[in-house]
């Protein structure tokens, strides 16, 4: 008698506090977080310096094409491509250097008059007290810059509700492989 009171007690006791441990997602809690968020905590800054490294040829392409359009191939611009991508982030402009993340997102060229290309992707961190956040990233850069600005749109994690800007400048290019230098400011709750 005693092990038939003491097993459902033990499953409403865990349902309780499964019930209490969850955040409320309703549109109603999310709007009061945010009315508290902008009184009760000022936003963090991160900085980050890391290469990005986007392999184009050869058996380990991390930067493969997968799309074009009719004209891509006579263009100057290459408008009409599209490459998807899973490019290594790395302390160190060598690809070798220790690995702190992946940015993966897509690629396109969207201009007939100039060489630029238009960029949707995430830095997504493998390692360090970042593990398993992202920051997500947006904007149009054209190759003739030698800075590169594009905006931050969010994030994940520790990175939620971020915004501030990834600056990127080519470190190394060539036919297969071109190497980035990234510079990133982040504003984050």
């Amino acid at each position: 008698m005693k092990k038939e009171i003491r097993i459902p007690l033990i499953s409403v006791l865990i349902l309780l506090t499964m019930a209490t441990a969850t955040i409320d997602q309703s549109p109603k809690a999310v709007e009061k977080w945010f009315k508290n968020l902008h009184y009760s905590k000022k936003p963090k800054t991160t900085k980050f310096h890391f290469y990005f490294h986007e392999i184009f040829g050869g058996d380990n392409q991390t930067g493969p094409l997968i799309a074009q359009a009719n004209i891509t191939a006579q263009s100057p611009t290459f408008f009409g491509m599209l490459r998807m991508f899973d490019n290594p982030l790395t302390v160190g402009p060598d690809l070798n250097s220790k690995q702190v993340g992946r940015a993966q997102g897509i690629h396109g060229s969207p201009s007939m008059s100039e060489l630029a290309l238009f960029f949707n992707f995430n830095f997504v961190f493998t390692d360090g007290p970042y593990n398993g956040s992202t920051v997500s990233v947006m904007g149009r850069v054209a190759e003739s810059q030698e800075y590169r600005e594009l905006s931050i749109i969010g994030g994940s994690g520790v990175f939620r509700l971020a915004k501030g800007v990834a600056t990127g400048k080519t470190y190394f290019s060539n036919d297969t492989l071109v190497i980035v230098e990234y510079n990133l400011i982040i504003l984050h709750y």
